[in-house]
């Protein structure tokens, strides 16, 4: 089963997770904090919800009461789903009297049956409780019937849904309305069901619920097969770029599932490069897909549609609007810290527009405030407190139509205030233009109406033609009905009548009626009943013909039949045509008959009527009419009688003469065909309806409509209750216009209000609010600067009205103040008082009061300015003048005013050398002064305070000042040489960057020949150079020159600036030629060596070179990249920074002074590589055999070399190493490493080192082994006298290694030591020789192999006893001895 990813509620910040119980039980509290802030308790339940059984049908509802500071949030959860809210099934509700929170069930249903949660929650904890709510199921229910239906329904819709070709795409069709309401729905959220429903003309809400989890269930076991997770479904955007977007997030189970786009049900194909030009474009990043629809227009509308492998994922409708822009938004310049407002017409109404800022989708918050006009045409953004950051391009878009505008923020350009936080402004920049908006609005609005008349108008006359048409189908067939009852009421009136002649009354029963008839103006309609039914019977020839076709007619009214055949006589008798028409009671089992006459004449008759009591006869008498009312009237008036009208108990028509009474009630009934009712129009229909709207209290709320009839007369209610002018409330009507005021609004206006005119109706809700306001006196008063000195107090106090509870804060330059310190902040009913004692410089600010409930939020900003003592004025001293007659110079005025307006500068004055000071006295606000008594060449130093209102600032002391001191200035920068011939060589210089405080007057130019010391000038001495460039003459062919000039201002000539380079004076080079034999003399991976020769030096054709350019250019690019950035003298050159493996093409260009020679290419490309280099391996002595203890790691490195970068490749056995194998590569070095060596990876291993000029391989055989286990028991055998067979049982080791081999020593009982008798035997025997009688034999058998031996296998002794002799007389000689 596919699960869609949900997003859990974040955890509050420091939440602490502790439990504890309510004092209500049942009721579970969640702290989120350790400690809470004084004051404040997290939510509980002084009044938890009931547990309900209940009816099915009934109103159900849960209430809870729960308290809390701050005030919780209350949300509801069921365990099976999630809660539907809808006005025909659930609905959630407030009563801020009560502080009831309710859940409340319209019409309890069985799917309500659940167990509820109810959550209480605020920032410091959520208190939940759990209710059951049962629901008894009762009789049989339609409701479910019709259910079941759609559910049959659903099933065969989604199969048609699932039909597909056998590639998974869709059938080529276009989808109809009722494909496409389902396929939204599938992909809809919850809270746009009711309007998709009210769109598509769906009623029955819980039906569509129903059928529309089964599909859901149905489609997400579908979308399992190919995906793992589906999340972030975003409908159709439209972006600022005149494109849309529709993003999904999934994780595919095969990344190669094909995925499809539909619109409408038809195919769209797409591309996934967005260069490519195509309009669709899907776009994949990682798990996200966005499908692009660029260069909008109207024809892109539509259900769009996103299939994966043939199962529908996701579908939007993209509705297109027909709106543009009637007045774009234009270009805002505004200032730091001001507001800017960016405002935009419509052509036709819109609820909301989607506002833009740099790329970013804006909404509603304290930065970005968003308003809609009452008409829904005018639509503005503003942008609180703009700072630089702001700035940028904002766009508003509409539909498909968007347009932007650029907002400059215009920084504080005051270096005084630089660096501090600008002012808070009140303005709001790009308004001014409400009048004409306003006008263009109105326009659009008129040009919209008439649009919208006119398409009422064409549908309307539509829909009469339909009717028209409907009603001439229903007139023929109701002709031809006609014709056929009377054709069938004659037959049986015949033969009933020939029965009755013949006296054949069989087993009938005799019912008599009598029928009165007058042709008086007799109301025709029910007035007792609901539905009318009436019956009766024609009889007797044409008479009774002409009734039953009356009473035909008359069914149209209500009632359908013909009169009894003694009525039909009668009215025969009378010269008229009988008809009847009844209407019954509530029950609908009422009838009546009646009879015309003519002119009035009563003609009664008796008849008795046969009626089979146990059958139910097809005849005129069993056919029952419906009908009631003005239908009745009319059906009588087709009919061309007016007869009593009864129903069961009920006297007949209002003035039948003739009429006494109903007929009795039938006891089988049928019902006749149904008349449609007459599409009345009442000719008046609203231009605009009501609009909810917000109203505060105290202050005034209008309601307006407007109507398309100025004579239309309307009535107004409230909550159902109809209401009329008086002190507190007005109703006018002025043209077309329909107006409710409510002069000053209370809690008791908020409610639902209607306007019903000529039955039609236009409702709307006033919601009363009551948000924070202030004084208007005292905000007046408190918005006007504050101004103390240090060490003073400030005062700030407003008064303010709201609902409670009010949120009060205070702010000095945005950061919230609280009571500490020197502040102190008091609180009262409808007042708040701020209080800063001993304030300081450093507090001056905006100062601002936010106050805050639920109904909104208000500020007030003032300024608090705290006077104090200037600081010292700043330096640098700008020095104007320094003559023998005069001293002027400026400095820069005090960082800080201390919030003062400058009035005057203090100045002292020391001639250097001297003690005293001498006071210059005050001279002013202006920073700057002039001083005139000096005396040439003496020195002067100055000390400046700032003089304020506050006092005087400290001093600041100049540095010393030379009267009539010669500035020279600065050296200019070196000549260059702009061109050189024989005999003029042209010269270009920048003036100097100091020109000692005075203008430059002109420059001296010198120059000096190569090899001398002497520098001559150029220019004569009484005639400077005024200009930056001179044309040198006197100049020698041949001869090489440098230059060198100085400024001159009214002090002099400055110093020479450092000479040019030399220059011959002869006429321009040729550029030189093309350079000799390029070639590549090294390279590496990044480097490449060149080396050339000089290109040929061709008299008057190319002159010799005197340096060179190596550029190179990549294969894959056409641009050449110079590698070095001045001229090389050599004709070698290395090339550095070159990537590895990489195609270059190289070329050397040589240069003069006459320029660039022709480039000089490389033949071939050249690879960023060193030589190539057969590999081999550079090691002296290479191991080929090596033993590794099992468990221990096999290390085996191999040293090579190679050009280009080889490939090396290992195997074991002529098969690739395994994954437990690691190889390291490094640069002319390979290893071998196996971590924990196994008997399993002993082994042949083979490297093989390849590149393109060759390969070369080397192997290594690795023996993985262990100590051997010991053999087996030892046996000894004697086959051959004199020897011993030894046999053992094989090591356990003998199979897993090739290499193992046994050795066997022995010892006697003579001699005590071991010796070894055999080695490196292969099998499991050996044969002792030399076994000497009489001695005992032991033997041992080990276990060899490459690791060592193993423990022995010892035998048992073996003794061959030794033959016996006779030695009698040795044994007498004993004996005597």
């Amino acid at each position: 089963m596919l699960k869609k990813t949900k997003v859990d509620d974040e955890t509050a910040t420091g939440q602490a997770g502790i439990k504890k119980k309510s004092k209500v039980p049942g009721v579970m509290i969640t702290q989120f904090m350790e400690e809470l802030p004084e004051g404040k308790t997290t939510p509980d339940f002084t009044r938890k919800p009931i547990a309900l059984t209940i009816q099915e049908g009934k109103f159900a509802y849960f209430k809870a009461i729960v308290v809390g500071d701050p005030t919780p949030t209350v949300t509801w959860s069921r365990a099976n789903g999630e809660i539907i809210f809808h006005t025909d099934v659930c609905q959630q509700k407030y009563d801020p009297a009560s502080n009831e929170h309710t859940l409340e069930f319209p019409k309890v249903a069985p799917e309500d049956a659940d167990t509820y949660k109810c959550y209480a929650t605020n920032e410091y904890g959520r208190a939940v409780c759990t209710v059951i709510l049962n629901v008894i199921e009762v009789g049989f229910s339609k409701t479910k019937e019709l259910q079941k239906i759609q559910g049959e329904d659903a099933t065969e819709f989604r199969k048609r849904l699932k039909t597909r070709n056998p590639d998974g795409t869709r059938e080529e069709k276009t989808m109809d309305a009722n494909e496409k309401v389902w396929e939204i729905l599938l992909s809809a959220e919850k809270k746009d069901y009711e309007r998709i429903c009210a769109e598509y003309g769906i009623t029955d809400f819980r039906g569509m619920l129903k059928k529309l989890t089964e599909m859901k269930k149905e489609r997400e076991e579908e979308i399992a097969q190919f995906i793992s997770h589906i999340r972030t479904l975003k409908p159709v955007e439209v972006k600022d770029d005149d494109c849309a977007t529709i993003e999904l997030d999934m994780d595919l189970l095969d990344s190669g599932s094909k995925i499809f786009l539909y619109k409408d049900g038809v195919m769209v194909p797409f591309s996934k490069e967005e260069g490519e030009g195509m309009k669709h474009n899907l776009k994949q990043v990682g798990k996200k897909y966005v499908f692009t629809i660029k260069n909008l227009s109207k024809d892109d509308a539509g259900l769009y549609s996103v299939d994966v492998e043939g199962v529908n994922v996701f579908s939007t409708d993209f509705k297109v609007p027909e709106v543009d822009f009637a007045v774009k938004i234009q270009e805002v310049k505004a200032e730091e810290r001001e507001d800017a407002l960016f405002q935009c017409v419509l052509t036709a109404p819109m609820n909301e527009i989607n506002w833009y800022g740099k790329s970013a989708l804006l909404t509603n918050n304290e930065k970005h405030e968003i308003i809609v006009s009452e008409d829904k045409l005018i639509h503005k953004l503003i942008v609180r407190d703009c700072l630089p950051l702001d700035g940028g391009i904002y766009a508003a878009v509409a539909g498909i139509k968007s347009c932007n505008a650029w907002l400059v923020v215009e920084v504080e350009k005051d270096p005084a205030k630089k660096g501090k936080k600008a002012a808070r402004k009140t303005t709001i920049a790009g308004a001014g233009n409400d009048e004409e908006l306003l006008r263009i609005a109105k326009e659009q609005q008129e040009r919209y109406q008439k649009e919208m008349e006119e398409k009422a108008q064409l549908a309307k006359k539509a829909q009469e033609e339909k009717e028209l048409a409907a009603a001439a189908v229903r007139a023929k067939q109701k002709a031809e009905a006609e014709a056929k009852a009377a054709a069938k009421a004659e037959a049986k009136a015949a033969a009933k009548a020939k029965r009755a002649a013949a006296g054949k009354d069989g087993a009938v029963r005799k019912t008599k009626k009598k029928v009165a008839g007058a042709g008086a103006d007799g109301a025709s309609g029910a007035t007792g009943g609901v539905v009318g039914v009436g019956a009766g019977s024609a009889a007797g020839g044409a008479a009774g013909a002409t009734g039953g076709a009356a009473g035909a007619t008359g069914g149209a009214a209500g009632a359908t039949g013909g009169g009894s055949a003694a009525g039909s006589l009668a009215g025969a008798a009378g010269g008229g045509a009988g008809g009847a028409g009844g209407v019954g009671g509530r029950d609908g089992s009422g009838a009546a008959g009646g009879a015309g006459g003519n002119e009035g004449g009563d003609v009664e008759g008796d008849s008795e009527v046969e009626s089979d009591e146990d059958s139910f006869e097809d005849s005129d008498e069993d056919i029952e009419g419906e009908g009631g009312g003005a239908k009745g009237r009319e059906g009588a008036k087709e009919g061309g009688e007016k007869g009593g009208v009864g129903g069961e108990g009920e006297e007949g028509g209002e003035k039948g003469e003739g009429g006494e009474k109903g007929g009795e009630r039938r006891k089988r009934a049928r019902a006749a065909p149904l008349v449609p009712d007459t599409v009345i129009d009442p000719g008046v229909h609203f231009h605009a309806g009501l609009s909810d709207c917000k109203a505060i209290i105290g202050e005034a709320a209008e309601l307006e409509c407007k109507v398309s009839s100025e004579e239309c007369v309307g009535i107004w209610y409230k909550d159902g209750a109809e209401i009329q002018a008086s002190e507190s409330l007005t109703i006018s009507k002025e043209g077309c216009f329909h107006r409710l005021k409510i002069h000053k609004v209370t809690e008791e206006n908020a409610g639902k209000y209607k306007f019903e005119a000529d039955g039609r109706k236009t409702e709307a809700e006033i919601a009363v609010e009551d948000p924070p306001r202030f004084d208007k006196e005292e905000l007046e008063a408190f918005k006007a600067p504050v101004t103390i000195k240090k060490g003073h107090k400030a005062t700030y106090k407003l008064s303010y009205i709201g609902r409670e509870p009010i949120k009060v804060q205070w702010y000095l330059e945005g950061e919230e103040l609280s009571s500490e310190g020197n502040i102190n902040i008091e609180t009262s009913d409808g007042t708040s008082r701020l209080l800063m004692m001993k304030l300081q410089h450093k507090d001056s600010g905006e100062i601002k009061i936010k106050l805050k409930n639920v109904f909104g939020t208000i500020e007030a900003v003032s300024q608090l300015n705290v006077l104090d003592k200037p600081t010292p004025p700043m330096g640098p001293l700008e020095i104007v003048e320094a003559s023998s007659s005069v001293i002027d110079f400026k400095w820069r005025p005090p960082k800080d005013s201390g919030g003062c307006k400058i009035q005057n500068y203090i100045l002292e004055r020391q001639q250097v050398g001297r003690n005293t000071w001498k006071k210059v006295g005050p001279i002013g606000p202006e920073a700057k002064y002039r001083d005139s008594d000096v005396d040439h060449g003496r020195r002067y130093c100055y000390r400046i305070r700032v003089e304020t209102e506050m006092g005087i600032s400290e001093m600041m002391e100049t540095e010393d000042i030379q009267a009539g001191t010669k500035a020279y200035p600065a050296p200019p920068s070196a000549p260059k040489v702009a061109s050189a011939f024989k005999d003029c060589i042209n010269l270009t210089w920048s003036p100097p960057a100091d020109t000692g405080g005075t203008s430059i007057l002109g420059y001296n130019l010198e120059k000096r020949k190569k090899g001398s010391n002497l520098w001559g000038q150029v220019n004569p001495p009484n005639e400077i150079i005024r200009g930056k460039g001179f044309a040198v003459k006197d100049v020698v062919e041949g001869m090489e020159y440098e230059f060198r000039v100085s400024a001159i201002n009214d002090s002099g000539a400055g110093e020479f600036s450092t000479p040019s380079e030399f220059v011959f004076a002869r006429d321009p080079k040729k550029p030189p030629g093309k350079v000799l034999d390029l070639k590549v003399t090294d390279s590496t991976y990044t480097t490449l060596s060149l080396s050339w020769n000089k290109p040929k030096d061709i008299k008057g054709e190319e002159d010799e070179a005197k340096g060179y350019f190596v550029e190179i250019r990549p294969a894959e690019n056409t641009d050449w990249d110079r590698c070095n950035s001045n001229a090389i003298t050599m004709t070698t050159y290395t090339v550095k920074g070159m990537k590895s493996m990489a195609m270059y093409w190289v070329r050397v260009i040589a240069t003069n002074d006459g320029g660039e020679g022709v480039p000089q290419e490389l033949d071939n490309y050249i690879l960023a590589m060193p030589p190539p280099v057969r590999p081999r391996f550079t090691d002296a002595k290479i191991k080929s055999f090596m033993i590794v203890r099992a468990g221990n790691s096999a290390r085996f490195t191999i040293n090579f070399e190679a050009s280009p970068w080889p490939e090396v490749t290992w195997l074991k056995d002529g098969v690739p190493v395994s994954k437990k194998v690691t190889i390291s590569n490094a640069e002319g070095t390979s290893q071998l490493l196996i971590p924990s060596a196994e008997r399993s990876d002993t082994g042949i291993y083979t490297i093989i080192v390849k590149n393109i000029v060759g390969q070369e391989t080397i192997s290594i055989e690795i023996r993985v082994t262990d100590e051997p286990k010991p053999p087996g028991p030892v046996d000894l055998d004697e086959n051959v006298p004199g020897t011993v067979t030894i046999s053992w049982t094989a090591s356990p080791d003998e199979k897993r290694d090739d290499r193992l081999h046994y050795m066997v020593t022995k010892r006697d009982s003579v001699k005590r030591s071991w010796n070894t008798i055999a080695d490196r035997i292969f099998n499991n025997k050996f044969t002792a020789c030399n076994i000497m009688p009489g001695r005992e034999y032991q033997f041992r058998v080990y276990a060899k192999n490459d690791m060592g031996s193993s423990k022995p296998s010892e035998s048992a002794k073996w003794l061959i006893p030794a033959k016996k002799r006779k030695i009698h007389c040795e044994d007498a000689r004993v004996q005597s001895l």
